[in-house]
């Protein structure tokens, strides 16, 4: 049997690779990461690479926007098919059509589309960074925002600015279960309520505090020893606990299943694994592979992103 530990310690070693995670994989990828972060710390990272290969534990278009902004890096994802809901939600075709329609309006497009949507978009946005650059836009500008409705609504909240906004959600932060939220706050009446904007308002209500999820961890490591009932993919627990070691954090189930952990979290991101990443480590595939002309149009999105962030 394989130890996967050792052996993927040995091949990046050999390979000269730099593993990035995102906080909603599995514990045990977490913790052979050589960085973990949200969206925005992920593009980053991936920016000042110095190794020639990245492996990215994330879903696809994660890789691909590491990618974009490294053409000359290689980049391998353990498992292709990891992709996302809000991307599946925005396709190009239709895309396309609701920009044609909205002739004189700016697109601001959720880092969570697919290459194509970031080529097709003017500024990329992160739950990170949106707001810091909503507000640099000129009032006299009308937006677009897609693909996700419960984001754009948050934002439109906070800043104040009209948006159009594109009709997609993600599969989990849409399917927590209020009832079985209310039910927590009951059996816990002193712990804070922290969500990811991605949620639909009516759970936004119960928060303390709203963020991205580098914002949240951020949260927990000021309020150590309290207790928190966490709006969103569970996998950033994880990073939670070894921060604050003397807090107590509580899931909210989905509608579908309540009680159940598994349903809380994005299916897409837990198609990774150990196994699947020592595959792609050895194989050097899945490979992500991007047309030049789309890579071209993205990276430009994405640049933009960086520079006003």
């Amino acid at each position: 049997m394989i130890d996967y530990l050792s052996a993927i310690a040995r091949i990046k070693k050999e390979k000269d690779a730099l593993i990035l995670a995102h906080y909603y994989q599995d514990e045990e990828i977490q913790d052979v990461a050589d960085f973990i972060g949200d969206s925005l710390e992920l593009a980053k990272a991936a920016m000042r690479a110095e190794q020639k290969l990245i492996v990215f534990c994330g879903v696809r278009f994660m890789a691909e926007s590491a990618l974009i902004l490294n053409p000359d890096k290689i980049v391998i994802l353990p498992d292709i098919n990891a992709g996302c809901s809000l991307e599946e939600a925005c396709r190009p075709k239709e895309f396309a059509t609701f920009r044609a329609a909205h002739p004189d309006y700016i697109a601001l497009t959720y880092i969570n589309c697919s290459a194509h949507i970031k080529a097709m978009s003017d500024i990329i946005v992160t739950s990170s960074s949106a707001e810091k650059i909503i507000k640099q836009i000129p009032l006299n500008q009308p937006i677009l925002f897609a693909p996700d409705r419960h984001l754009g609504a948050y934002l439109m909240k906070k800043t104040g600015r009209e948006m159009k906004l594109w009709h997609g959600s993600c599969i989990v932060h849409e399917n927590f279960s209020e009832r079985e939220l209310i039910k927590l706050t009951l059996e816990h009446p002193d712990a804070l309520v922290i969500a990811h904007p991605e949620c639909p308002d009516s759970l936004l209500n119960y928060a303390h505090h709203i963020g991205s999820t580098s914002s949240l961890l951020n949260f927990t490591k000021q309020n150590v020893g309290k207790k928190f009932i966490v709006l969103t993919e569970p996998g950033i627990i994880h990073q939670m606990k070894s921060y604050s070691q003397d807090s107590s954090f509580y899931y909210v189930p989905s509608t579908q299943a309540a009680g159940c952990t598994l349903c809380s979290s994005c299916p897409y991101m837990k198609l990774n694994n150990l196994e699947k990443l020592y595959n792609c480590m050895n194989n050097m595939h899945p490979k992500i592979q991007i047309e030049q002309d789309i890579m071209d149009g993205a990276r430009k999105s994405l640049m933009k992103m960086l520079e006003m962030s």
